[in-house]
């Protein structure tokens, strides 16, 4: 029978990896948006936090006495470094890159929402807490991503018809 605390640990790595993964992609949309420095400024931002979400993971895992699954955080990263490159060879970039930012926000906040009930579960309310507060932010950076896609789509079409750079 497994206990509520292996059921934390194991999704908790699994968290630390999609921060990881997280932190690739925003990497490289960052480095793909010169044209569009509202969104890149946003995407920057949000790398920082989620550069701080995967260091609160890792504390977390801390606290229980275990460490990030290597293993885990790489396979994710090669995922990351893919969807970029598929994104890249893409006449849409910017909106491909949306597309999958949002999914990629949504994923995260149900992740994190799973996690904090886990953690309850398994009486680490500090955990909890720190799980529920990655919840709200990427709630937000999903709000905006969603907020964006018409104005990201409009300025695309727009760049697009003139002959300016709109791919990126």
């Amino acid at each position: 029978m497994t206990e509520p605390r292996e059921h934390l640990i194991h999704w908790l790595r699994d968290a630390y990896a999609m921060e990881s993964q997280a932190v690739s992609l925003l990497e490289t949309q960052a480095s793909r948006l010169e044209s569009y420095p509202e969104a890149r400024a946003k995407v920057q931002e949000h790398l920082q936090q989620t550069h701080r979400q995967r260091q609160d993971v890792e504390d977390c895992l801390a606290t229980l006495g275990v460490d990030p699954s290597d293993l885990k955080t790489l396979a994710q990263k090669m995922i990351a470094n893919v969807q970029g490159l598929f994104n890249a060879m893409t006449e849409d970039e910017v909106l491909k890159h949306a597309l999958g930012g949002y999914s990629f926000e949504q994923f995260e906040a149900g992740s994190y929402r799973m996690l904090a009930a886990a953690a309850r579960e398994a009486g680490q309310p500090d955990i909890a807490a720190t799980c529920e507060r990655i919840q709200a932010e990427e709630e937000a950076m999903g709000d905006w991503i969603w907020q964006q896609m018409p104005i990201l789509t409009k300025e695309y079409i727009s760049r697009s018809e003139v002959g300016a750079a709109a791919k990126r």
